[in-house]
Order: structure tokens, then sequence, then C-alpha cells
């Protein structure tokens, strides 16, 4: 006797695995992929930690303050992320204090009536131009690799897209943003210069 056509489909398991895969393999398709591009990001992590070293090392010697060598070990860095990711845009920036304690501090020089209380320098405002550049600085730093003996703080930052575009499925950003710094101090090959008496100037 048969069963009728209705009863027959219904107790049919053939290609129930096929079903089960297509509702798990999303899943774990963003999972593995999820987990290679953690492992990327980890080793993306690796390789500017190690360039930082390549940074602090070449850029303690006498002449780093000259701007084409600061160009050349800026270029190793850049050379040394893009092996990882060729689409990588890397930024080096470098600011110096005198002492290493005021490159911990990194402090914000000193806004004389800070009017809108914002924090910032505002046009019109005065503050008091301890590092004699002539601008308002937020840490405290001046801008450059300054000179014998002075205390530099190089920053790196690196943005760079996704190993794979799936990041929006799991509310990433589409680019990864990773920041490495490193503290060093100039070689003694002089003497250090100093600063004045801080300056009253007005934020522009």
């Amino acid at each position: 006797m048969k069963w009728p056509l209705y009863k027959r489909v219904m107790r049919d398991r053939k290609g129930a695995t096929m079903m089960e895969f297509g509702l798990i393999s999303p899943v774990v398709m963003v999972m593995l992929l999820g987990t290679f591009d953690a492992g990327h990001t980890m080793y993306m992590r690796s390789v500017i930690d190690g360039a930082m070293q390549t940074v602090a090392r070449d850029s303690a010697l006498e002449g780093a303050a000259v701007v084409a060598q600061q160009q050349i070990v800026d270029a190793k860095v850049t050379d040394l992320v893009q092996t990882v990711s060729t689409a990588a845009v890397v930024t080096t920036t470098r600011g110096y204090y005198k002492t290493f304690s005021e490159a911990s501090k990194a402090q914000p020089e000193e806004i004389i009536n800070d009017q809108a209380t914002l924090g910032f320098c505002e046009p019109g405002e005065h503050f008091m131009d301890a590092n004699e550049n002539h601008k308002w600085d937020a840490n405290g730093a001046a801008d450059g690799q300054g000179g014998a003996k002075d205390v530099v703080v190089i920053t790196v930052k690196v943005d760079y897209p996704r190993l794979f575009p799936l990041a929006g499925l799991v509310g990433l950003a589409e680019n990864v943003h990773l920041e490495a710094n490193t503290v060093l101090a100039n070689q003694p090959y002089g003497e250090q210069d100093q600063y004045g008496a801080p300056v009253n100037r007005t934020c522009t």
C-alpha cells in the first residue's frame, strides 16, 4: 500500500544535510573570515611595533633632525607596513620636549583666561608660548625632531582596508586604524638648546 504523496514528502529526509549546511555555513564563514581578519590585524600590529624599533634606532642619531633623513626613516616604515597591506596609508609625526618628565605629562600650553573653557586656544585668546614655536600646542610639544639631548615622541598612524570586505555584517568599520608611539632621547652630540621665558602670544 502506497503512502499518500504529502505523507511521503513529510517523511522524506533526503537533502536535510544540505539544508542544515545552508543554514549554518553563513555563520561559520563569517566566524572564519573574522578570525582571519583579527589575525591579520595582530600581524600588522607586530609589523608596526618592529617598524617603531627601526624608527627609534635611526632617529636618535646625529643628523636625524635633517628633514631629508627623517623622510628616509619614514619611507622605511612605510615600506615595512605596505608589505602586509599595499593599500596602507602611513603617517608619521614628531614632537619634542626638553625632558622625559615633560614628555610624560604632555600638558597643553597655558591659556590665559580661557573664555569658553573649551580646553583649547581659540582665535583671539592668549597663551604662554613655552616652546617658542609661535603657536599653541595641545600636548606642549614643538614639532620636529629637535636637537641634541631633546626627548622626541614619534607617532606612527596606519590606516588600511580590512582583509575581507565583510565588516558591515558585524558592525565594524571598513578600515582598520592602528597607532604606535615611541619615545627616545637624541644623542648628546652637542649642548642642548634651552627655551627662554614663556612669551604671551595670541591664538590665530
